[in-house]
Formats: C-alpha cells, sequence, structure tokens
C-alpha cells in the first residue's frame, strides 16, 4: 500500500508541479587570450563541454602559447572563427590546424575567405611570409605549402553554435572601413559583443595601408551604428585589440578618428603629427608599429611642399599665362620698334617673317 501511495504521487507530482526542471542549457563564458604582439586579442567561447575560439594571433609563436591555454582545458576545440582576412588574427591558424586537427577552421563569408588568400598570397611575392613559412600558399612551386582553399571553410549560417549548447551570432560588415569586410560576434547568454578589428581600446587604430581616407569614414559610420544599436542594451564590448570595456568605446574611438583627420590635414610633416597624436593620447599603446604607419600612410614625407604645390599649382599656371601674355606684347613692341628703325625693305621681310 505504501508503495502504492509512493508511485500515486511521483506521477501527480507534474501536476503539482513538483517535478524536475529540465535542464538548463550551459551559459557561454568566455576567457581572452591577449597577445603581446600587436596586442590583439584571441576569445575562447566554452559551455564546459566545447570550445570555440576567435582569432588566433600574428605570429606562430603566440598562437603556441594560445594552443597550451586550449589543450589546458581539456575540453574539444571545435572550431577557429576568423573575423576578417588581417594576418595579425590569422597566421596562427597553421599552428593551431595542426594541434586540433579536428577543429573546423572557418568564416562568415565567401568575401571573408577571400580577403584572407589575398593578402597571404600578397604577403608571400613581397616576402612578409618567409618568417612564417607554413602560412605560404599552397602551389605547384610549393606542393607542402598552407591549403587554404581546402582548410578554411564558410558558414552556411549567420549562428555558430557550441556543441552542447549556445550560441553565437554572427554579423558580417561589407563596406570597407579598418578591413574589407569584417565579422562581429553576439552572445546573448552573456550579453557580449565582439567587435573584432571595428573595436581598438587605448591601442592606437590601424589606419595605414589600405585604409583610405574613405575607409576611415566607413569605419566611424559604423562606430556610430554600432553606438545606436547597442546602446540599450550596453553589452561587454570586447576588442580586436585592447581589454574589454563597454559601448563608452564607440564614442572615444569617433573621437580619435576625428583627431586624426584634423591632424593629417594640417601636419606639415609627419613628426608632426606623431607628436600630436601621441599628445592627444598620451597611453595609447602601439605609437610606433600602428600610429607610426598610419602616419606614414596619410602624411606625405613634406606635407608642407605637396600642400605649397598642390595650393600654388592654380596660381602657377596663371601666372605663367599672364607671363606669356605680357612677354608676347613687349616682344611686339621691341619688335615693331626695331622694324621702324629699318629701310622700308628690311621692315617687309621681318614682318614676314613674325608672321
Amino acid at each position: 500500500m505504501r508503495l502504492f501511495l509512493t508511485s500515486l504521487l511521483l506521477a501527480a507530482a507534474p501536476l503539482f508541479g513538483c517535478a524536475e526542471d529540465p535542464p538548463k542549457q550551459p551559459a557561454v563564458t568566455v576567457d581572452v587570450f591577449a597577445g603581446e604582439v600587436a596586442t590583439v586579442n584571441s576569445y575562447i567561447f566554452s559551455n564546459g563541454q566545447s570550445m570555440i575560439v576567435m582569432d588566433v594571433q600574428r605570429a606562430t609563436s603566440e598562437a603556441k602559447k594560445l594552443a597550451d591555454v586550449l589543450q589546458a582545458k581539456d575540453i574539444p576545440l571545435t572550431h577557429i572563427l576568423l573575423s576578417h582576412g588581417h594576418p595579425d588574427h590569422y597566421i596562427g591558424m597553421d599552428w593551431l590546424h595542426k594541434t586540433f586537427p579536428d577543429a573546423k577552421i572557418v568564416v562568415a563569408s565567401q568575401a571573408i575567405k577571400d580577403d584572407i588568400i589575398g593578402f597571404s598570397s600578397w604577403m608571400e611575392s613581397v616576402g612578409w611570409l618567409d618568417a612564417e613559412p607554413t602560412l605560404k600558399p599552397k602551389s605547384s612551386a610549393n606542393p607542402q605549402g598552407f591549403d587554404y582553399e581546402a582548410n578554411i571553410a564558410v558558414l552556411e549560417s549567420d549562428t555558430l553554435t557550441l556543441s552542447g549548447g549556445g550560441e553565437l551570432d554572427l554579423t558580417v560588415h561589407d563596406k570597407p572601413a579598418e578591413a574589407t569586410h569584417l565579422t562581429t560576434v553576439y552572445v546573448k547568454d552573456s550579453d557580449s559583443l565582439f567587435t573584432g578589428d571595428f573595436g581598438y581600446n587605448q591601442v592606437h587604430l590601424w589606419m595605414g595601408q589600405g585604409v583610405t581616407k574613405p575607409h576611415i569614414q566607413n569605419w566611424r559610420q559604423a562606430l556610430l551604428a554600432l553606438q545606436r544599436d547597442y546602446a540599450e542594451r550596453n553589452p561587454v564590448v570586447y576588442p580586436g585589440h585592447g581589454e574589454p570595456t563597454d559601448v563608452g568605446l564607440f564614442a572615444e574611438m569617433i573621437r580619435y578618428i576625428d583627431d586624426f583627420t584634423r591632424v593629417d590635414a594640417s601636419a606639415t610633416e609627419r613628426e608632426q603629427a606623431m607628436d600630436e597624436m601621441t599628445r592627444l593620447y598620451p597611453n595609447y599603446a602601439e605609437a610606433d608599429f600602428l600610429l607610426r604607419n598610419s602616419v606614414d600612410f596619410h602624411v606625405p614625407e613634406n606635407q608642407a611642399s605637396a600642400m605649397r604645390t598642390a595650393l600654388g599649382r592654380p596660381l602657377m599656371n596663371a601666372a605663367l599665362s599672364l607671363l606669356s601674355t605680357k612677354t608676347h606684347s613687349r616682344v611686339r613692341r621691341r619688335s615693331t620698334a626695331l622694324l621702324a628703325s629699318c629701310p622700308e625693305s628690311s621692315r617687309s621681310q621681318a614682318a614676314r617673317r613674325r608672321d
């Protein structure tokens, strides 16, 4: 009888709200691996059962340290997500691919894959991959090279799911800014936004080779959009470079872009631009690398001379035209006076030659 009553109570428990709740999906957590080279960040997403890593450092030496951190977690790494086609975010993929052969290297769009292949081919052509030979593209001349086409997969969805539960929401930005194409990631579980290289916190922005003035203005517009879209949520913001922060980062970066644009337009030489930007942002990292390359790309070696040339060319043309007119008039006057002193026959011959 007692056994019967116990069974009856267990069967009736759901009716009275006493049943066990279904197991909750594990929350997605994030760990930051802050690289020493160019202050680039890698992000490790985990639900306790599996991992995804986003961006994998600028050097194999840094990727080895990242791999040690991943291995210490002792759970499977399922995906290596590359946010965009700049080498400081993907150079480490060969080492991670060899260390975690079951992990898929993925990008959010074909355009980003094309950017990576294009950048790597260019770097090989100018010798930049001599220090990272395993990233030289596979070819008939280099059959042991990295097979970008086969090793990098394009995701078919705008979500990337962790094995065991939890999702990363991906957004691809196709308007050229800091990069030609770029992925941002939002994680609802932790209310976290991962900006890729839209975000630099207390680090000088890369506005060097490839980031033209129109690209800089596109970047500014993208920051305004992020500021607007995430203002109410106020997520934790994880930038591509620098420490995690909040949405106030976007206003600070817009101010930096405006300052750089103004300094670029007014500086008469590169060192003047360097001095002014480091005065305005004395605590920002990477002045000797990121800022230096940005200034060298945008400020001519002797901008004062270039500005004088640009401004003076119309004036010079007008002056030459005026001088030509005045000279021609003087020559005609002198010629007329000279002819007047000559015999009639000579004046006729000289006039014919002049005309």
